[in-house]
């Protein structure tokens, strides 16, 4: 009676190389062409397909903002006015009130360190002019120099607002941040005293960002600029990028130890997709990787060869043969094989 080569059930490349290590006893048959009898054949059959296959993992991930910063009140007084969460504030708008003055935005990348006035010089009193003429105060040149005529056009700034014209700006009258914010939660209410470096507000930038967590073997997935897929609680699938990757340790329950993970801050493409989703949980997929135009079976055709290595029993009519085989990418039940003979449309056997 014709042998047959051992057959093996693979889930994955780990179980390949168990398998490999394993003794088999069959091999290829003295005459692998020989007629088979009808009820002799693989029960069930499969085709070599032609295909782009996809390693990817999907992993939970929660939608949020970027940029988290703690807002400390610099002037003293009494608070009169506060945001909500959610709330957003451009250039030039007051953040919150104090005595019923504005503590008001603009924007810059150096932070607000010190009071500027007449004398001062440095790239904060650049961003200062550059704010001012942004928002239509003129007569003084944008440069690093607090000048005469800088200190005219904060008086016209300090009247609009009803402060007093001292033409200084005091230390943490003017918050700078890069770009609009959005308020995140607020640490203090109206009412409250403020003054010195007790937490008023936390803020974010308006862009979106999904963060996941993965396991250390998981590590592969996750690569600096690589592209994924997001999709959001609506359906909508959109495009994000991988802009952070670090090690964190996450704190064990009572009794438990301390795991570290891999956490990911991945950008969205398209922010407007999460338009009107404040938090949410998403779904990530990864792409660990990918082959283009290549053959491949079901994993569960393999069979193990007594001679080492693997291969896929070929159904021609009424008669089989064996064909050894290289494996390539393992994804989503399939791999990826070559093999003498192997084309799209082979019909191969799964092992009973």
């Amino acid at each position: 009676m014709r042998r047959r080569a051992q057959t093996l059930t693979v889930a994955g490349v780990g179980v390949l190389a168990a398998a490999a290590a394993a003794t088999a006893t069959f091999g290829f048959g003295p005459d692998p062409a020989a007629p088979t009898a009808d009820d002799d054949l693989p029960p069930q059959r499969a085709q070599v397909v032609r295909e782009t296959m996809l390693d990817t993992t999907d992993v939970a991930g929660e939608l949020g903002y970027t940029g988290t910063t703690t807002l400390a009140g610099r002037i003293p007084g009494v608070i009169t006015r506060m945001p909500l969460p959610g709330d957003v504030i451009g250039r030039g708008r007051p953040i919150y009130r104090v005595d019923n003055t504005p503590i008001v935005l603009m924007y810059g990348s150096v932070a607000a360190y010190r009071s500027l006035g007449p004398g001062s010089t440095g790239s904060d009193v650049r961003q200062l002019e550059q704010n001012l003429k942004a928002l239509g105060y003129h007569g003084f040149t944008v440069d690093a120099i607090y000048s005469s005529a800088t200190a005219t056009a904060v008086r016209e700034w300090q009247e609009d607002h009803g402060l007093p014209r001292t033409g200084r700006v005091e230390q943490g009258r003017v918050v700078f941040a890069p770009e609009a914010i959005r308020v995140a939660a607020t640490a203090a209410g109206v009412n409250e005293s403020t003054g010195g470096a007790a937490a008023v507000l936390t803020y974010t930038t308006t862009g979106r960002q999904v963060t996941v967590r993965l396991a250390i073997g998981q590590q592969r997935l996750a690569r600096r600029g690589t592209t994924v897929r997001i999709q959001l609680p609506n359906g909508t699938v959109t495009a994000g990028r991988v802009d952070r990757v670090f090690t964190i340790v996450e704190p064990a329950d009572a009794g438990g130890q301390d795991e570290t993970r891999i956490q990911v801050t991945v950008s969205l493409a398209d922010p407007a997709a999460a338009a009107g989703i404040e938090a949410a949980v998403v779904n990530v997929t990864f792409t660990a990787g990918q082959r283009e135009h290549v053959l491949s079976v079901p994993v569960a055709a393999l069979v193990a060869l007594a001679e080492g290595g693997y291969g896929v029993e070929v159904i021609d009519g009424t008669t089989t043969h064996y064909v050894r085989i290289q494996t390539g990418l393992f994804a989503n039940g399939r791999v990826e094989v070559t093999g003498d003979g192997l084309e799209e449309g082979t019909t191969v056997g799964m092992p009973r």
